[in-house]
């Protein structure tokens, strides 16, 4: 473990409350001063029952964060620790409110910059030195978007892992969407013909951290019925289909976003999706996640597996020092191999989505 934060937990300890156990599991193992709270269930409970480090909070419906953080038996096991720092998956103007009312002392950037920065609107005004790599866009509301046969992508402002992307390739999908949110405002651009790589990465101090770049596996079936949605990650296949040229532009346009992001205060892990179009060479920023990216976790299990160097660190580890302020040291450690994939809810078939 980076030693710097192992040191660091004795004396502040970090409990990481969340719906989704796994996004806390970035160690592997128990860690002192490390503590999780989240939900219980016949697999939870079985494989991280015993742990001490790890409460589980048994209700006969999933807890969100916001319940989790205000369950009695949260509060309770939060009076046994001295002075414990807080940190959540997400962060919430709602969260936020919670942790001002019990004094609960919450490490996350705040949740009105994660907003902007996400927002798919929002982020093309924050981010203006980008310009260039986003792909041919426009802002509208859907009842003045007009269907010229050719397909574009259309995104709402709020959306994260493909929900709330839809490819608009014929003129009944759009006449929909102009039907039922005619004021709707959306940011639309041009279908990239490509692949999409993406990278969690850490704004530390006044370093960046960029992690191990990975193949998306988007829309995949059966394992989605959203040709947008992310069901994983391969780190092995980046050499082969990513350029050195093009990877170096990718690492630029990650320095620039962590640049502004720091200058409006945001510290700790944050997620981007690159597009690389192999007919031009050129790269298109897809989409930022303000947040802890999901795959967060099982790229730091592959990182723990290395033998690293004394400075080594795994990018949950950079998220943990980030978010307690230590001096930024070390480096990431880098991973060859390594894919994961998920099955998502495909109850969704052949039919509109579009989030409220």
């Amino acid at each position: 473990m980076y030693t710097p934060l192992k040191k660091a937990l004795k004396n502040q300890p970090i409990v990481y409350v969340t719906k989704d156990l796994e996004r806390a599991l970035g160690f592997g193992k128990a860690i002192p001063g490390f503590f999780i709270i989240s939900n219980s269930g016949p697999f939870v409970k079985t494989a991280y029952g015993k742990r001490a480090d790890i409460v589980l909070i048994e209700e006969k419906t999933e807890l969100d964060t916001r319940e989790l953080l205000t369950h009695p038996k949260t509060k309770k096991f939060l009076k046994t620790l001295k002075k414990p720092h807080l940190i959540v998956f997400k962060n919430t103007k709602q969260i936020e409110q919670i942790c001002v009312e019990n004094h609960y002392e919450l490490l996350n950037p705040a949740a009105e910059t994660a907003a902007r920065f996400e927002e798919k609107i929002s982020q093309i005004r924050m981010l203006a030195r980008l310009e260039k790599y986003f792909p041919d866009y426009k802002i509208s509301t859907i009842g003045d978007l007009q269907w010229n046969g050719e397909k574009f992508i259309l995104q709402f402002n709020h959306s994260h892992t493909g929900a709330g992307t839809l490819l608009i390739d014929n003129r009944q999908i759009l006449d929909e969407l102009k039907n039922k949110f005619p004021k709707r405002e959306v940011r639309t651009a041009r279908y990239i013909e490509g692949y999409v790589f993406t990278s969690n990465n850490s704004v530390w101090a006044d370093k960046t951290f960029i992690g191990n770049i990975s193949f998306q596996i988007t829309g995949l079936r059966p394992f989605t019925d959203n040709p947008f949605a992310t069901v994983g990650n391969d780190w092995s296949i980046v050499k082969k289909i990513l350029p050195r040229t093009a990877e170096q532009e990718y690492k630029k346009m990650v320095n620039i976003i962590a640049e502004e992001m720091r200058n409006q205060g945001w510290r700790g892990l944050f997620g981007v999706d690159i597009a690389y179009e192999p007919k031009t060479g050129r790269l298109y920023l897809i989409e930022i996640n303000s947040r802890q990216p999901a795959s967060t976790t099982y790229e730091s299990l592959l990182q723990n597996k290395v033998v690293r160097k004394t400075n080594g660190l795994t990018i949950f580890e950079s998220h943990l020092a980030a978010l307690l302020r230590l001096p930024p040291t070390g480096k990431i450690i880098p991973i060859k191999s390594g894919a994961q994939i998920t099955q998502k809810v495909t109850d969704r078939v052949d039919k509109l989505f579009v989030p409220k």
